[in-house]
């Protein structure tokens, strides 16, 4: 993995750097380490609060560890009313942790996300990024399989 400071310095002198760094941070850790945030608020010559509320406003951004597979699922309304409550339960129970949770062995991690643009096949999960439509309880263990 590359030192953070090299990453945050790549964008230090473009305009909303900030934002850049705290995505390629992200892409490089799979998440913002908080050791981050505070160069992050050297670099950028803002307040530590400054730098945190960049990084904890954007709900696709993450402070803290997270699992090798962030694993979201769309709670808008046509996904709710397509049974995302019964995908939301397939995924706590097979994996063991609760919306919000990482698994033990940093392999798992389970979020809420808004609407993911894929309406057309709800309910929709997305691993790393990658959507999975019209998931079910039952295609859960399967789709989790291809993560093991």
């Amino acid at each position: 993995m590359s030192d953070f400071k090299t990453i945050i310095n790549a964008y230090k002198d473009k305009p909303g750097g900030i934002i850049e760094a705290y995505h390629a941070l992200q892409r490089e850790y799979n998440y913002i380490p908080e050791d981050a945030i505070r160069v992050a608020a050297e670099t950028f010559r803002v307040s530590p609060a400054q730098a945190y509320g960049v990084a904890t406003f954007y709900s696709y951004l993450k402070v803290g560890p997270r699992g090798r597979y962030i694993i979201r699922i769309c709670e808008s309304a046509p996904c709710h009313v397509a049974g995302a409550a019964e995908v939301v339960s397939a995924l706590e129970s097979q994996l063991g942790i609760k919306m919000g949770e990482t698994t033990a062995d940093s392999k798992f991690t389970l979020e809420f996300a808004e609407c993911v643009g894929q309406c057309q096949g709800t309910p929709v999960i997305t691993i790393n990024s990658t959507p999975y439509v019209g998931v079910s309880a039952q295609t859960i263990p399967e789709i989790l399989q291809g993560c093991r």
